[in-house]
C-alpha cells in the first residue's frame, strides 16, 4: 500500500512539473535548439550567440543586440525583432513568416532561403543584406532600405515596397508578380531579369536614365523623383 502511494505522489508531482518545466525553458541560455517560444526577451544584449534551429516561435526579442547572431534554420515564426540589430545575423533558412521586424537593423544580414511570408519590415534597413531564393510573399517592406540587397531568385509576390529604396538591388530572377512599388527608389536598379513586372507597376515609382527594364515594360511617363536626392 504504502509503495502504491509513493508511486501516485510521484506521478501527481510529475504533472505539476509538467507547465513549470516547459516555461522554465525562457531562463535558459542562449543555444542552439532552445526553445524560447512565447518567451519574452526585450533589451538584451546577444551578440552573436548562437540560436541555430531553436524554436523562437511568437517570442519577444525588440530592441535587442543581436549582431552577428546564428539564427540558421530556426523557427522564428510571429518572432518579434521590432528595433532590434541584427546586423550580419545569419538567418539563413530560418522561418521568419509573419515576423515583426520593424525599423531593425539587418545591415548585410544573411536571410538566403528563409520564408518572410507576410513578415513586417517597415523602414528596417536590409542594406546589402542576402535574401536569395527566399519566400517574401506579401512581406512588408515600406520605406525599408534595400540598397544593394540580393534579392535575386526570390518571391516577392504581392509585397509591399511603396517607398522603399532599392538604388542598386539586384533582383535577377525575382518574383515581382502584384508587388507594390509607389514611390520606391529604383534609380540606377537593373531590372531586366525580374520577372512578372508590368509597366503598370511603376506609374509612381522613381528611377532615372540608368534604370534598366525588362523587354516589353515602359517606363512612365514621368519618374515620380521630387525631393530625391
Amino acid at each position: 500500500m504504502r509503495r502504491w502511494t509513493i508511486g501516485i505522489v510521484a506521478i501527481l508531482a510529475l504533472a505539476l512539473c509538467g507547465p513549470a518545466a516547459s516555461l522554465a525553458a525562457c531562463s535558459d541560455y542562449p543555444a542552439p535548439g532552445v526553445d524560447w517560444s512565447g518567451c519574452s526577451k526585450v533589451n538584451r544584449l546577444m551578440a552573436g550567440d548562437d540560436f541555430r534551429n531553436a524554436n523562437l516561435t511568437d517570442a519577444d526579442l525588440s530592441r535587442s543586440d543581436l549582431t552577428g547572431a546564428n539564427f540558421a534554420g530556426a523557427n522564428m515564426t510571429k518572432i518579434d525583432l521590432s528595433r532590434s540589430i541584427l546586423s550580419g545575423a545569419n538567418l539563413a533558412g530560418a522561418l521568419l513568416d509573419h515576423a515583426t521586424l520593424d525599423r531593425a537593423d539587418l545591415t548585410a544580414a544573411d536571410l538566403r532561403n528563409a520564408n518572410l511570408d507576410r513578415a513586417s519590415f517597415d523602414r528596417a534597413d536590409l542594406t546589402r543584406a542576402k535574401l536569395t531564393g527566399s519566400h517574401m510573399q506579401r512581406a512588408e517592406f515600406g520605406r525599408a532600405s534595400l540598397v544593394e540587397a540580393d534579392l535575386s531568385g526570390g518571391d516577392l509576390t504581392g509585397a509591399f515596397l511603396a517607398r522603399a529604396d532599392l538604388r542598386g538591388a539586384n533582383v535577377e530572377g525575382a518574383n515581382l508578380k502584384n508587388a507594390t512599388l509607389q514611390l520606391a527608389d529604383l534609380r540606377g536598379t537593373d531590372l531586366t531579369g525580374a520577372l512578372n513586372l508590368t509597366s503598370g507597376q511603376l506609374e509612381g515609382t522613381c528611377g532615372n536614365a540608368m534604370t534598366r527594364l525588362p523587354q516589353g515594360v515602359a517606363p512612365p511617363a514621368a519618374w515620380e523623383c521630387s525631393g530625391r536626392e
